[in-house]
């Protein structure tokens, strides 16, 4: 197994080789010292929460991606293996396979007629929908919205909510929620 040092470093040292820049370059950009920055290349380091935190920074990306397994360059998932629920008369498919911690993105279908209640999440959080097909009606908390195709609504998800197909075909969206830090 590879030890986190080890992956610290191939993951730093992939970063920096993407951005084309050198560890001299890098280094400056973090404040460090170009030594420092080698250490943490080679996996021999063992660095500080601040150079950890400063190489993150140079590197614009989180000390979360820094220490991350490396994932393979893509990933299949036939339609008929993401989970699908039906909610009332509505299909909603999950469409993130791979966790991603505070994150949820689902495609709905609403059949002509058809409603769908949403589920309050906790305070902070946020949710988008977007419009892909048909017209959707959108009530939060008593306010109405009518998306077209391409409409987006940004809304505080901790709120009563719930989508109609008002249009005279099937109806499909996208429910992006982020939800609030501690989620």
């Amino acid at each position: 197994m590879e030890s986190l040092s080890a992956r610290l470093g191939r993951n730093v040292r992939a970063l920096r080789e993407a951005r084309g820049l050198t560890q001299a370059q890098l280094a400056k950009m973090a404040e460090i010292p170009r030594a420092t920055w080698a250490s943490l290349e080679t996996g021999s380091a063992n660095p500080t929460l601040m150079v950890l935190s400063r190489a993150a920074l140079a590197l614009s990306v989180s000390t979360e991606e820094l220490l991350s397994q490396t994932r393979g360059l893509a990933s299949h998932y036939p339609a008929d293996v993401l989970p699908v629920k039906q909610r009332g008369q509505a299909l909603v498919r999950k469409l993130l396979p791979d966790p991603l911690p505070g994150t949820e993105i689902d495609r709905f279908e609403l059949p002509i007629n058809a409603r769908m209640v949403g589920i309050p999440h906790m305070p902070g959080t946020r949710e988008y929908l977007a419009c892909e097909q048909g017209t959707i009606g959108l009530t939060v908390s008593g306010d109405s919205y009518v998306l077209e195709v391409g409409d987006v609504v940004a809304f505080r998800g901790d709120q009563r909510h719930s989508y109609a197909n008002v249009g005279t075909r099937k109806a499909i969206a996208y429910s992006v929620v982020l939800f609030a830090s501690g989620a």
